[in-house]
């Protein structure tokens, strides 16, 4: 793992004017108590190892989550819109769930915090999920009509839109691994990705056509990926891997963006064996893991940045970076050695204007349900207190001082 030296540990690290600082979180992680949506299905069928339950329970405790990010001197909070609340029923749509979300963004931004709203944060309606989810033909236009309708009900209530998180890792993890719903192992993967890519153009549209002004992306998890040293075939693997998980689906909207939303958690070393081409394996120095087993290479996120500035040159957010790490070991070194990096890509001429570090809170942690802590707030499971560790006041100065 590439590090600073000494001297540059001490330089000061200002970042631009207005620069949003905020964390992440989404519905079905934080939420809790939803039934109608195919993860909590998973979950009751047994599909999935971990029930959400109530999760954090935040879909009634919001303003007090809200609260902590005001409290470490945020000025943004990115959040997501559970679909299967809004379209419970295929065409049937709940105005009670309209105005709760209403009143979640007026709570953020009564605290001063920019609103990031995601549409789509893994979870589908059971109804959606039944006709085949993203491998139906017709996913594109069943998006496209929940977003026009939720837009023309909250489209004034913030600039920032979000219409899908992470497709690649949808994709991959839910047909062609199979491990998350609707566990569909397949090459279907493929038509699904296609179908999000229409699915997000039809969206952008959508929102564009109720007011031009308002700013669209995608929240798109991007590694960075380096080949074995001294390997032909692993260099022709990254390659083909760099493109497939981080250019592909950028490259298909870039048209239909505004900015360039990043995720970037690690990075990977791609080892091709010539007598095996099929077997891509990582061969990380894992000198850091994170509770994961992740590798913390904070190089990767100026990687990961300047590769999208120079190849789509659009504004960046950074919507995720984050660290699983109960005992708050790692995390506030973590954030700063990122963030080091992150400045870099700014001097270097990228226009990056936000960071946003994954999460809030800990939270229901997908198929590895509540034993992953990423959260700068802990939280008690069985009596939902919450309480900042001592990462939440790291971030907290450096949210405050514009940089460190």
């Amino acid at each position: 793992m590439s590090n600073y030296s000494n001297n540059e540990k001490q330089k000061k690290y200002k970042f631009p004017k207005d620069f949003f600082w905020g964390t992440s979180t989404s519905a079905h992680q934080v939420e809790g108590g939803n039934n109608n949506n195919d993860w909590w299905r998973a979950e009751q069928e047994g599909s999935i190892p971990h029930k959400s339950g109530a999760a954090c329970d935040s879909y009634n405790r919001y303003e007090e989550d809200f609260n902590l990010a005001q409290e470490m001197n945020n000025n943004a909070h990115r959040f997501s819109i559970e679909w299967s609340r809004i379209e419970p029923k295929e065409g049937r749509f709940d105005e009670k769930e309209i105005e709760h979300y209403r009143k979640v963004i007026h709570a953020v931004k009564k605290r001063g915090l920019e609103p990031f709203i995601t549409l789509h944060h893994f979870t589908n309606p059971v109804w959606f999920s039944d006709k085949g989810g993203w491998k139906n033909l017709k996913a594109p236009e069943y998006f496209a009509r929940y977003v026009e309708y939720l837009i023309n009900h909250l489209g004034d209530e913030a600039r920032f839109w979000i219409t899908i998180n992470e497709p690649i890792i949808l994709t991959t993890m839910s047909y062609l691994k199979g491990k998350w719903p609707p566990h569909n192992k397949c090459l279907c993967g493929l038509l699904a990705g296609v179908n999000m890519v229409r699915a997000h153009k039809k969206a952008y549209k959508a929102i564009k056509n109720y007011n031009n002004d308002l700013q669209i992306g995608v929240a798109k998890n991007n590694k960075f990926y380096e080949a074995y040293p001294g390997s032909f075939f692993s260099k022709i693997g990254k390659l083909i891997i760099d493109y497939l998980s981080n250019k592909w689906f950028l490259n298909r909207i870039d048209k239909h963006q505004d900015f360039v939303g990043l995720n970037y958690y690690s990075h990977n070393r791609v080892f091709v064996r010539a007598s095996m081409p099929t077997s891509w394996l990582n061969y990380n120095e894992n000198k850091i893991t994170s509770d994961f087993g992740w590798e913390i290479y904070p190089e990767g996120i100026y990687r990961a940045t300047m590769q999208a500035w120079n190849k789509y040159k659009k504004p960046i957010y950074i919507l995720e970076n984050g660290v699983a790490d109960a005992k708050d070991n790692l995390r506030s070194n973590f954030i700063r050695e990122h963030l080091q990096w992150l400045h870099k890509a700014i001097e270097e001429g990228a226009d990056v204007r936000g960071y946003f570090h994954w999460s809030l809170l800990d939270n229901f942690e997908w198929a590895e349900g509540f034993t992953m802590k990423f959260g700068l707030v802990e939280v008690d499971f069985e009596t939902l207190e919450r309480k900042p560790r001592e990462s939440f006041y790291a971030y907290k100065k450096i949210s405050k001082n514009n940089g460190f």
